[in-house]
Parts: structure tokens; C-alpha cells; sequence
């Protein structure tokens, strides 16, 4: 089983580079980020005719997730239970393959750094250590079932030196801050693991390049993950970041994460 996740930058205006992508790497499951558009205007047609059923939490303009599979979906949760937020950002959902019934979710963070015009204002970085916050305690309630569990996206955190071209740029960005690296270490040491990492302890797995010169000088970061449950990260055989998305025309600036797993 093939399991991505995809900060696509808006679904519609990626929606060629999606079904071609979808074509050649068949993955089971997609989790996608940042599709910036409301319900009634997501693709239906077009992914149901690539072979996806399509799980929705969507916003206009902005944010948004969703979930693509192969296989029959039901949504358990739209937006992180006990945390009330009025951005769509987290969507959680049951996926029923024949192998296994697998609890997947997508998640996309808060950047946290403060508006161009008001460097001061912390008012956006407070927002994502509350969002943290909300997974965690969210995240240890679902590792007391002892289910099957994928949290993927982008988490817009760099979780160590080694995740970026060059940490001296951004010690005092919100990606990089101490308070949200504790978090994001916090997560793991529930017992999620981070599917790449556990395989490529030393390769960089960029996921994410700005536009312009970044990709092709390779100046980039990474803040996108599959983090797996036990159960999950017993079955994995392999993890690779899938740079085919991020070549195409017009292409979003992060490229997909993908695991393989065999149960």
C-alpha cells in the first residue's frame, strides 16, 4: 500500500500536474494540503474519474485538505476535536482497504510568522503552538486504541539543522523556533515515527523549494511527514520524497512524500 502526502498550493490550478501525477505513481492513499477551495468547488468529477473517492474539509482561497483513496472512506473528524478553529486545516478519515482499516490524517500547520507589515506581532506564531498543542493531546488519544494511524502533511516545521540548506537564515523563523521543534519532538515521543527518518537517518528528504532558482540549486527544507503509529511503522518497507511533481509546468513548491507499506 502506497500512502503520499501533497501540499499541492491549490488543487485547481494543479489539477493537470495531480492527474498525471496520479497516473504514473497510483498511490493508494493521498493526503492533500493547502487545496484552497470550498466543497462545491473541488474536482469530484475529475478525481472520481482517475479512480479516487474524494474526502473534503475545504476553505475559500485558503487552506483546505483533503483525502484521496482507492479504497471506501468514511470521515471521522473535521478539524481537531476540542480545538475550535475557523480554518480548515486538519482531516481525519478511516480508510477500509482489504489489508487493513487504516485511520489516516490530513494536516496542514500554521506557518506562525508575523505579517511583512507588523514583524512584532506574535499573534500568528501564539495560533500555531495552540494548534500544536490541540494534535498532541488529539494524537495521544488516538495511540490509546492501538490502531493503524497516518499523520501527514505539512507541518511547516523544521525539525532539526539538518532539515534545511541553510539554518543560520532561519533561526528566528516560526518553522524553526525552539518552542515549536519541542512540539513537533513531543509528538514523536507519544510513539509516532517519522517514516522518513526511521529509513534515511542522514539523507536531507527535502519536500519544500521556494520558486525562482531554489530547486535547481536545491536550497530547500523539510516540512513535510508521515508520522506513523507502531503499527504503521511495523509494516513500512520504504519512504521516498517523489520529486516528479515539483519539475512539472506550474508546479506547487513542495513535491510529495510517499510510504510503502505491506502488512
Amino acid at each position: 500500500m502506497l500512502i503520499s502526502t501533497y501540499n499541492i498550493n491549490s488543487v485547481n490550478a494543479r489539477l493537470p500536474n495531480l492527474l498525471s501525477w496520479l497516473d504514473k505513481a497510483k498511490p493508494d492513499v493521498v493526503l492533500l494540503q493547502e487545496i484552497k477551495t470550498e466543497f462545491n468547488s473541488f474536482p469530484f468529477f475529475e478525481i472520481n474519474s482517475a479512480g479516487y473517492e474524494a474526502k473534503v474539509f475545504g476553505q475559500k482561497s485558503y487552506n483546505g485538505v483533503a483525502v484521496l483513496s482507492r479504497h471506501k472512506t468514511e470521515i471521522v473528524n473535521e478539524g481537531i476535536p476540542g480545538f475550535a478553529d475557523e480554518n480548515a486545516r486538519y482531516l481525519e478519515v478511516l480508510v477500509k482497504a482489504p489489508t487493513a482499516d487504516i485511520r489516516v490524517a490530513s494536516v496542514y500547520l500554521p506557518n506562525g510568522n508575523p505579517p511583512y507589515n507588523n514583524p512584532d506581532d506574535e499573534s500568528k506564531f501564539a495560533y500555531k503552538l495552540e494548534f500544536m498543542n490541540a494534535l498532541y493531546n488529539h494524537g495521544a488519544e488516538l495511540l490509546r486504541n492501538h490502531e493503524k494511524i497516518v499523520l501527514g502533511g505539512d507541518f511547516n516545521v523544521i525539525a532539526t539543522q539538518d532539515d534545511v540548506y541553510d539554518v543560520e537564515l532561519f533561526k528566528n523563523n516560526a518553522l524553526f523556533r525552539p518552542a515549536v521543534r519541542q512540539r513537533l519532538k513531543a509528538l514523536q515521543y507519544l510513539g509516532f515515527y517519522d517514516a522518513f527518518r526511521t529509513l534515511h537517518p542522514q539523507d536531507n528528504g527535502y519536500t519544500y523549494w521556494d520558486y525562482g532558482k531554489a530547486y535547481m540549486q536545491d536550497l530547500g527544507m523539510r516540512i513535510d511527514y508521515l508520522f506513523l503509529s507502531a503499527q504503521m511503522a511495523d509494516a513500512l518497507v520504504s519512504c521516498e520524497v517523489d520529486k516528479n511533481p515539483r519539475v512539472m509546468d506550474k508546479p506547487s513548491d513542495h513535491t510529495v512524500l510517499t510510504a510503502e507499506f505491506r502488512f
